[in-house]
């Protein structure tokens, strides 16, 4: 059973995984060393490329808390609760418990990242309040179907390739979603990670000695009643009527975006969570009270997205990214290219962990070695995407609003989240080379 090997592992990462802002401090350094070492860029150079991209990233670092905070709040709103606890029963052991919340986490993830990682997160708290199951592995197992979020219908890269006019149209054309979400390579590894992925969970189930329940009452969240003698500011925070005239304006808005065509966006998902936790909390004194209990979990990112925006600033301006994807592109042949590129979007996703930061590095280098070699070009982007997505499973940046709604550390998780890193790297790397 993979516990014996998950077992050693989770108390390895226990050991010696800091804390995840150390980990950035960690990767800032290494950034910055390596930039000083082999692209001939001063240490004052490098400085000032971090500081100069330290705030690069505040839009994206207040949408990811939203997702945190909006998503929270819809998931503590009593209809919700209901919803989740009915889907919850279906479970009827732990073994149905993990096995549950990686299939719901993997096909919320296909469809959208940011849906995913919230939906995977709020369901594995409902889980853990009607079953006893090792609480890690559970979160652990919710997060493991963020693997999944490039190869799907949100995915950044081939939905960029896929629209007129993108930033490499000169190389590559426009490239169909029947070449690169839809292809047969891309949904065969899918397919395989859609069953692999559920019973790799199941099979690292702790045994009792070793398993870390958490207290059920602590994931329960208690409704606000109106005091007997409000005032009258109190009668306006237990209002029921500011909610549903605002939170109607907000599903109007949604009603008219969807049926005009328009798809979901990381600020669509934020609107959605907020008008139905508007909505559905009945008042705003109910509304503010989750929303204190869902920020508290924010703080990760609040202080770590600006650094690794920095990172990413030095990995590009110093061309440190592009050398290491030269380096391993320059092995390649035509078949090979997809795995060389899929290797080397792992490796730098540890130091520039967004798939359109990263296709903006990478597609420079790879694309051109595509055409050079006669390599399929939707196959090597597909790579890239896939690569950025696999690295994802040991890289904290991603993890954090998952482990703030959970109430986890990431040492809780990445021990089981190695096992799949492993696991999914030889799926995704036979499929782009072999089929």
């Amino acid at each position: 059973m993979l516990n014996f090997i998950s077992r050693p592992m989770v108390r390895l990462v226990d050991r010696y995984l800091p804390d995840p802002f150390v980990f950035v401090l960690v990767l800032t350094l290494v950034a910055g060393i390596a930039a000083v070492l082999t692209q001939e860029s001063g240490p004052l150079d490098v400085v000032i490329m971090w500081g100069d991209g330290f705030w690069s990233l505040l839009t994206f670092s207040m949408q990811m808390l939203l997702v945190l905070v909006t998503g929270y709040m819809m998931a503590s709103t009593p209809l919700v609760r209901r919803g989740l606890s009915a889907l919850a029963a279906l479970a009827r052991s732990p073994g149905g418990a993990i096995l549950l919340v990686s299939l719901v986490s993997l096909a919320a993830s296909w469809i959208n990242w940011g849906f995913g990682l919230v939906v995977g997160a709020l369901f594995a708290r409902e889980l853990a309040r009607t079953i006893r199951v090792d609480y890690r592995l559970l979160v652990a197992s919710a997060y493991s179907g963020f693997i999944v979020w490039h190869g799907g219908l949100a995915g950044s890269i081939p939905l960029s390739i896929a629209t007129e006019g993108h930033p490499f149209v000169d190389i590559t054309g426009v490239i169909s979603t029947s070449e690169t979400i839809f292809s047969v390579y891309n949904i065969a590894i899918v397919a395989a990670l859609f069953i692999a992925v559920p019973l790799v969970n199941r099979a690292m189930m702790p045994r009792n000695e070793d398993a870390v329940y958490v207290d059920p009452a602590l994931l329960v969240e208690d409704e606000v009643k109106k005091p007997d003698n409000a005032t009258p500011a109190e009668r306006m925070e237990h209002s029921f009527a500011l909610p549903i005239l605002v939170g109607a304006a907000g599903a109007a808005w949604l009603i008219q975006h969807f049926a005009t065509g328009n798809g979901l966006s990381l600020n669509v998902i934020n609107f959605l969570f907020l008008t139905l936790a508007i909505l559905l909390h009945g008042s705003p004194r109910n509304l503010l009270n989750a929303l204190d209990d869902g920020v508290r979990g924010g703080a990760g990112i609040v202080i770590q997205f600006p650094f690794y925006a920095g990172i990413m600033a030095i990995m590009v301006q110093s061309g440190l990214a592009a050398s290491i994807s030269e380096g391993l592109v320059s092995f390649a042949t035509e078949t090979s290219l997809p795995f060389w590129s899929f290797l080397s979007a792992g490796i730098v996703n540890f130091f520039v962990p967004s798939g359109g930061g990263q296709w903006a590095v990478q597609a420079p280098v790879i694309l051109p070695a595509a055409e050079a070699l006669g390599a399929d070009l939707a196959r090597t982007s597909m790579a890239v995407a896939w690569g950025d997505a696999w690295t994802n499973m040991v890289q904290p940046f991603w993890a954090l609003p998952i482990l703030g709604i959970a109430g986890l550390r990431a040492k809780d998780i990445m021990g089981f989240c190695v096992i799949h890193l492993i696991l999914s790297g030889f799926i995704i790397a036979l499929g782009l080379t072999y089929i």
